[in-house]
């Protein structure tokens, strides 16, 4: 589903409407010629199309973060897809106060990088990673990654996010995401490694015993690709069944 399909972002245009305009044949900006609706709401709706062109041509995701409700972000993935970054982070426990965080790894464009803390893990190097990218996707994301990383580095990571938890939610998937990928049958390579595995195992490196930092950087990297096989199976998922859905009533 592509941001030009979605009429929700304009103000007093909820989904009943949306859902009534798609099952009316009117399922694209281009498409939109003021019947269905009342006039008040047509020119609303021709006033954001008119106004929203020009932020789309010129690749402004935060214009349509700030337009979209929370829970329709994913919505954002189809049009800045080149453009995401996925990142998942570890740390040595939950406090992003009094903990710190041990490697982070990103995956964007189909290239995947690990900075690991005395290594090369800086607030310099985390720039770089983030920079250029117009949409962020995490897993509890919003709630732990980017927390620890603005805590931790003093980095601002102010910029359109689908944390992966809400839309798994949204089509009744919980728990964590070891569990939720099972159910919705995205592999994993390697064996599968607890968040405490993550601890113990950077606490080993801190021995002496770079095999375990092997471990670690390995299923950090898991992490941060299977959110690319997850979003794209979420996205798909929920595109059938809040838009091809409407189209086919």
């Amino acid at each position: 589903m592509r941001i030009e399909n979605s009429f929700i972002p304009v103000q007093g245009v909820g989904e009943a409407t949306e859902r009534k305009l798609w099952s009316n044949g009117i399922t694209h900006w281009d498409e939109f010629d003021g019947s269905v609706v009342g006039p008040t709401r047509a020119d609303r709706i021709e006033t954001f199309i008119a106004e929203a062109w020009p932020h789309l041509d010129d690749g402004d995701a935060s214009f349509f973060d700030r337009t979209l409700p929370s829970g329709e972000r994913w919505r954002l993935y189809e049009n800045f897809r080149a453009e995401t970054c996925f990142f998942d982070i570890e740390t040595t426990g939950l406090d992003h106060h009094r903990d710190r965080v041990t490697t982070v790894s990103f995956h964007r464009d189909g290239e995947t990088t690990t900075l690991v803390q005395g290594e090369d893990l800086t607030a310099d190097t985390l720039a770089q990673q983030f920079e250029d990218a117009k949409l962020l996707v995490t897993f509890n994301g919003k709630r732990f990654d980017v927390p620890f990383l603005e805590t931790s580095f003093d980095v601002d990571l102010d910029m359109p996010h689908v944390d992966l938890m809400y839309p798994c939610k949204q089509l009744g998937y919980s728990g964590g995401l070891k569990s939720i990928e099972g159910d919705l049958g995205v592999e994993r390579d390697e064996p599968d490694i607890t968040g405490k595995d993550a601890v113990r195992l950077w606490r080993e490196y801190e021995r002496g015993d770079e095999s375990a930092l092997d471990t670690l950087v390995s299923y950090n990297r898991d992490d941060a690709v299977n959110l690319q096989s997850l979003m794209e199976t979420v996205q798909e998922k929920l595109h059938q069944d809040v838009f091809e859905t409407a189209r086919e009533q």
